[in-house]
């Protein structure tokens, strides 16, 4: 089991959310800075920059979007604020731990997967206590290589010792998620917390929290197998034929 982390496990957006309030006293910002942050990662998924200068550089676009031209001392001021912010405000998501017992109780490998750099998340992961769930993280930052390439998933399920076929993936965004997962030859579901009122396409499977993937993986993916499983735990449910 492939799981995204921010936005799917942690609330990322509202923390974000909070810390752009409390730096400029503005409620409708993150769509802006969901927008720039999507620009800017992209140029590190191509190899333009790195993850420490797309951080200076996506804080110093936004403010000037926002009419502040800020110099270096200053970008690093906000970005360092913001930061100290975030870090008190990261929260799970109510179903992630019963979800997360779940697929332990079940003996079922678990992967945390995300696009973000290596120090920051692996923190995040660790002080929410999510770190003793995974039996392997994939971090874009640390790899050189992000979703939705098919080498970021190939990558997770070679460190769990499984084929694309035993794999799930779950996350939060369709395309880079569910659909790059798809493509990559895993199970994809696309976690829709927001309802939007989009048709997945095929080969995607929809929920709407993660209280939903329990049932989900018993009753869909079970007729023809699930996920891969630690051979030392006695397992749930049953794998059938290995593949999904």
């Amino acid at each position: 089991m492939c799981l995204d982390i921010d936005d799917t496990l942690i609330d990322c957006t509202a923390a974000i959310r909070l810390s752009l309030r409390a730096l400029t006293g503005q409620n409708d910002l993150w769509p802006l800075w969901d927008l720039i942050t999507e620009e800017h990662v992209a140029l590190v998924v191509a190899g333009e920059i790195d993850y420490t200068t797309m951080h200076h550089k996506r804080t110093e676009c936004f403010l000037a979007e926002i009419g502040i031209l800020a110099d270096e001392e200053q970008v690093n001021g906000f970005e360092r604020r913001r930061r100290e912010i975030l870090t008190r405000s990261w929260q799970l998501f109510e179903d992630v731990l019963p979800c997360l017992e779940w697929l332990r109780a079940a003996g079922v490998l678990v992967a945390a997967v995300t696009n973000a750099s290596g120090t920051h998340q692996r923190k995040k992961i660790a002080d929410l206590g999510l770190a003793r769930f995974f039996d392997h993280v994939a971090i874009a930052g640390e790899l050189g290589v992000a979703k939705p390439d098919p080498a970021m998933f190939h990558s997770v399920c070679l460190g769990l010792g499984c084929d694309p076929a035993q794999a799930v993936h779950v996350g939060d965004k369709l395309d880079t998620d569910a659909i790059g997962a798809r493509d990559a030859g895993l199970g994809a579901v696309w976690l829709d917390r927001d309802g939007i009122a989009e048709r997945a396409p095929a080969g995607v499977h929809t929920i709407s929290g993660l209280d939903e993937l329990p049932e989900l993986l018993v009753s869909e993916f079970a007729k023809l197998g699930v996920p891969a499983q630690r051979a030392t735990e006695t397992p749930a449910f049953t794998v059938r034929n290995s593949v999904l």
